[in-house]
């Protein structure tokens, strides 16, 4: 029977959402299965092959879950506020809520479109007032508790998006949005305190099924590290200048110290610096320096000595120079640092460009030529002379610090404390308000949400102040606290904000009264499995993270870790190999391939064109296939018997399930479908199939192309719908072949083949063998000295 898919696929499409089959049940008696996808930011460009990709595999699942009895979440949503939207809205003078509305709407068709089975009910959008309200809301909770602080600092400015940029959203010195470089600039910045819980970032991965490279990923993000805090004199003056070291064992070894060029010493003692002249000059050129080209990039290393001061070195008491350099920052660590050239190669190039000791303090290497950075013996080091093993080294050296009274054991991390403020208009408003009477003050609860104002202008300042700065209705107010005129803060969230806490949202999304009912949250957390892309393992999972552990501190969610089990797609690359990108006119339209192929071949494709974790090109013609493969699908009514399918084939469809069903918790969807495609060859090559063995395969195929099962299964004159009926059991001793074709061997090579009965016993298989007539002239007038039976695989006969 021929199926025209472009009346089929909205046919279904619109049976599914006015029958809300899809539809989450809260509290109900069956297992629940939460899974999720990250939402995405619904840009002018609509959809591309990647959204279909990324959202597939969960979409699989889900409706696997369903059809085996569970109450399953699958959520959508739009994290919708950000910088893109706001720069097309200054480009084309439309406001973002007009740009987003619309962008969204598209991406829904296009979804719809593809089949997803969503909740629809339960879609959130982050720029809806009812959902910003509640990241208000958490974001004033984490300022009650001290989890929010404001602080003067460098950092990472985009001269073009004229934006404050966390270190996470300026990688390798370029703006994540346009690509420029940025600029260090000195602003007041608002932080949420992630680092109060690394440890406890790191001990939650413990809890969870994440993979290997996932778990290592955050793991060096945080970039936990065990060393010692320890405090250098300045000669001269009652100042001590601390840093902080992994290798307190090389202390010995130290002949100057490094010093970040924004460092308060500098402006405290400048009457005191002979050269003042000289770093306040070095101290400029480093402000146009990004970052990363200050700490990343190799390059010569330059700074400044600070005459008129010399620092102590506490273990041995001698005086040390202090130099200003570039690769020191003041936001790592402590802004100064210990060198031991003999063996760090930074310090190491530093001090044969300065002239500086070198002394080194671990047996290896030749200090004329480079630093030695291996491990050895320990000279030159008075107490630790002699030994080798660094542990104990760092150990005693910790103790001997601690009886001077000069240093300490400490931890640090590589993860800083995350900038948490645009100066841009799409965003959710700050809610403080700064009194120049009571300091930084949180707008009451019970007045969120701080409505976003209407504005026409969405350009930011020249010096990078948001647009809100200039509406005097909104930055004008009174105190809450008490009463007198203030100042609206004006900057906006980032646009990781609202992708903190969504997945809580959708539990309750409609819910006034709070983020999420109690009770709902215990019945649907954590999240079973969270599928996306591995560019989102760190930052927005790490930020998540944060904010759901905090909520449960505060005994507001039921779990610490939001997300029990994550997994992640690879890139869908383009035809030609290369990551796709309108530039390289590559992209592949998902609407494309459903208007000319059928929104069933795309689903199928995108999941068997490769491994799931892997990038792989797209194929037209592996497409075609796939296509075909459908047609194939939808003619198997016409073979549709009363006659029973032969035990071969019977066999064949109970190890289809039996394959199919874990393939798809192993995410293993290529396998799947190739299962489905070998069945379909044997059952086109009896000829013949039964209703209720049809009705098997269209099961087994129904969560990667559902709108062509479903069509089947109406015209078999099922009722109800297949995407809600029973997942097919097997039975396991139907797996197991009834016949088996083994090898028969003379001396080791084989001469022929038989046909035996699966475990058929050694004697009657070697009688069997015997008697085949390949064999039996090729034995005959021979001694046979051996008979080797490998059961069900092999039969060899040695004769000479």
């Amino acid at each position: 029977m021929r199926h025209d898919f472009k009346k089929i696929e909205p046919k279904w499409q619109a049976k599914w959402e006015e029958s809300k089959i899809f539809r989450a049940v809260d509290g109900s008696e069956k297992p629940k299965f939460y899974g999720l996808v990250e939402f995405p930011y619904p840009s002018g460009a609509g959809m591309h092959v990647g959204h279909i990709k990324a959202y597939s595999s969960i979409e699989v699942v889900s409706r696997k879950r369903r059809m085996q009895g569970y109450n399953v979440l699958f959520p959508i949503g739009f994290d919708a506020y950000g910088l893109p939207t706001e720069n097309y809205a200054i480009k084309t003078k439309t406001h973002p809520r007009i740009i987003t509305d619309k962008n969204i709407a598209r991406f829904s068709e296009q979804l719809k479109r593809v089949g997803f089975s969503f909740d629809w009910d339960r879609v959130i959008d982050t720029t809806e007032e009812g959902f910003y309200k509640w990241t208000q809301w958490i974001f004033l909770k984490m300022f009650e508790n001290g989890l929010v602080y404001r602080d003067k600092a460098l950092v990472n400015y985009c001269p073009s998006c004229k934006v404050v940029l966390s270190n996470e959203d300026s990688q390798g010195g370029k703006c994540d949005i346009c690509h420029s470089e940025v600029v260090q600039k000195s602003k007041v910045v608002w932080y949420l305190r992630i680092t109060k819980y690394a440890d406890k970032l790191l001990k939650g991965l413990d809890k969870v099924d994440y993979p290997d490279n996932i778990k290592q990923q955050q793991i060096n993000w945080i970039g936990k590290s065990t060393g010692a805090f320890v405090d250098f004199a300045v000669d001269g003056i009652d100042e001590k200048l601390k840093i902080y070291t992994t290798r307190p064992d090389t202390l010995f070894g130290v002949t100057f110290m490094v010093i970040a060029p924004e460092h308060p010493f500098i402006d405290k003692y400048s009457d005191k610096i002979k050269n003042m002249d000289d770093v306040l000059n070095y101290r400029n050129e480093c402000a146009k320096k990004s970052e990363f080209e200050r700490t990343q990039l190799v390059k010569d290393k330059t700074g400044v000595k600070l005459e008129g001061f010399e620092a102590v070195n506490p273990i041995t008491g001698k005086k040390i120079p202090v130099f200003i350099a570039d690769y020191v920052m003041m936001g790592y660590g402590t802004g100064a640092i210990m060198a031991v050239p003999a063996h760090d190669q930074r310090d190491y190039d530093f001090a044969k460009k300065f002239g500086v000791d070198i002394i080194p303090v671990i047996e290896g290497g030749n200090i004329e030529e480079a630093a030695y950075t291996g491990e050895g013996r320990m000279i030159n080091s008075d107490f630790l002379n002699g030994l080798s093993k660094k542990k104990e080294c760092i150990s005693k050296m910790i103790e001997k610090l601690e009886a001077l009274g000069v240093g300490k054991a400490g931890v640090q991390y590589k993860m800083k404390d995350w900038a948490f403020n645009r100066q841009r208009y799409w965003g959710e408003p700050i809610p403080i308000v700064h009194c120049p009477c009571c300091g930084d003050v949180a707008v009451p609860y019970d007045e969120l949400p701080l409505k976003l104002p209407e504005v026409e202008n969405f350009e930011p300042g020249t010096e990078g102040e948001s647009p809100l700065a200039k509406i005097d209705s909104f930055v004008n107010c009174k105190c809450p606290k008490c009463g007198k005129d203030a100042k609206r803060e004006t900057d906006t969230m980032p646009q990781w904000a609202g992708s903190s806490w969504y997945f809580l949202r959708y539990i309750d999304p409609h819910n006034s009264e709070c983020f999420a009912d109690r009770e709902k949250i215990n019945y649907w957390m954590p999240v079973d499995w969270y599928n996306g892309g591995m560019e989102h393992v760190t930052r927005h999972m790490i930020y998540s993270r944060f904010w759901h552990q905090f909520l449960y501190d505060l005994g507001l969610v039921n779990t610490s870790e939001p997300y029990a089990k994550r997994s992640a797609q690879g890139l869908i690359l383009g035809p030609d190999g290369d990551k796709m990108s309108k530039s390289k006119g590559n992209v592949i339209d998902p609407l494309d391939i459903v208007n000319e192929y059928g929104a069933d071949t795309l689903r199928t494709y995108v999941l068997f064109m490769g491994d799931y974790g892997d990038a792989t090109p797209w194929n037209d013609s592996s497409v075609k296939g796939c296509k075909r493969f459908i047609e194939r699908v939808a003619a198997l009514t016409d073979l549709v018997s009363d006659e029973p399918v032969p035990a071969k084939l019977e066999s064949s469809i109970h190890k289809t399930i039996k394959k199919v069903s874990a393939d798809i918790e192993e995410m293993k969807f290529n396998t799947a479908i190739a299962a489905l495609m070998t069945l379909i060859n044997e059952i086109y090559a009896v000829g013949h199939i039964t209703k209720d063995d049809l009705i098997i395969f269209i099961k087994l195929l129904c969560p990667f192309a559902p709108h062509i099962c479903e069509e089947i299964y109406s015209e078999l004159g099922e009722d109800g719908f297949l995407s809600v009926a029973e997942w097919p059991e097997y039975d396991e001793a139907k797996t197991v072949d009834a016949s088996v074709e083994i090898a028969i061997q003379i001396n080791g090579k084989v001469k022929s083949t038989l046909e035996i009965a699966n475990g058929e016993a050694k004697d009657k298989v070697l009688e069997l063998a015997k008697k085949d007539e390949k064999i039996a002239s090729l034995i005959d007038g021979k001694t046979i000295v051996k008979e080797i039976y490998v059961p069900n695989k092999i039969v060899n006969i040695v004769v000479k």
